[in-house]
């Protein structure tokens, strides 16, 4: 499928793990693709993305919390690939940590980037989508956690709750402009955040080795395996196609049926 052929898409944290899930997806489709990262590699790894699919790939070094930083960083995407059609909000942050020792600064970090860093992307979106006259779509990079909370990540769970209800009321205010947004929920996925929580969770739970405690969760996901960054991508570029066109304030679950609400 050649769904996204021409267009262009914005992805932050593009450069590993879901993101990049994602950018390939994008990418394979024909589609021209800006990755935005706080990383110094991200061009490398944007250069990396297109050898392997034959796209047109940019890369661009971004702090999600600065709002200056975001407007140059579209307004680059669009100077070198054309107006924006779809903008993913994907970059984001994980600390554990119990709560008694848990710190303003990790508060701030996580809101800060998963949820503030969402909100700027968002909007900055939203300006060029209207610019443009483009009826875009913007999908969101929320959690689990944005379904319920877990031990020594308050802060975590709060900034993807956060999340769901900003996508729901930009998804209400831009309605009658065809745009669209929905958030995305992944679950346990092979990816170096995933092997962070496996290490840190499990060293702090005291009774897990390396691997252990992701087998332990992954037992009880129904379909009995952690997902992929592809299975990810292939949910977003649903979302972000035609096919999604009367979608939105959705908050969508992959997770192999962890969570079913």
């Amino acid at each position: 499928m050649r769904r996204f052929a021409g267009q262009t898409i914005f992805v932050t944290g593009g450069n590993k793990g879901i993101g990049r899930g994602i950018a390939k997806r994008f990418a394979d489709e024909g589609a021209k693709v800006a990755i935005a990262a706080i990383e110094n590699d991200t061009p490398a790894a944007a250069e990396a993305l297109a050898q392997e699919t034959g796209a047109d790939v940019i890369g661009l070094v971004l702090d999600v919390t600065d709002a200056k930083a975001v407007q140059d960083a579209y307004g680059a995407a669009e100077s070198n690939l054309g107006p924006i059609a779809v903008s993913v909000q994907n970059a984001g942050v994980i600390t554990i940590t119990k709560v008694e020792d848990l710190t303003e600064r990790e508060w701030d970090l996580n809101l800060d980037v998963n949820t503030k860093g969402v909100f700027l992307c968002c909007q900055e979106a939203i300006r060029r989508f209207r610019a443009s006259g483009t009826k875009g779509r913007l999908i969101n990079t929320a959690s689990g956690q944005a379904r319920q909370g877990f031990i020594y990540t308050p802060h975590y769970a709060a900034s993807k709750f956060g999340v769901v209800g900003l996508t729901q009321s930009l998804a209400k205010e831009l309605a009658r402009e065809g745009i669209t947004a929905n958030a995305i929920c992944p679950g346990i996925i092979h990816t170096e955040m995933w092997d962070y929580n496996d290490r840190v969770w499990g060293e702090m739970l005291g009774e897990y080795g390396p691997g252990e405690l992701m087998a332990e969760w992954v037992r009880g996901i129904p379909m009995g395996r952690a997902g992929t960054p592809a299975e990810v991508g292939a949910l977003v570029a649903f979302l972000a196609s035609e096919d999604a066109a009367y979608i939105t304030g959705q908050t969508i679950n992959v997770d192999g049926g962890l969570i079913m609400s």
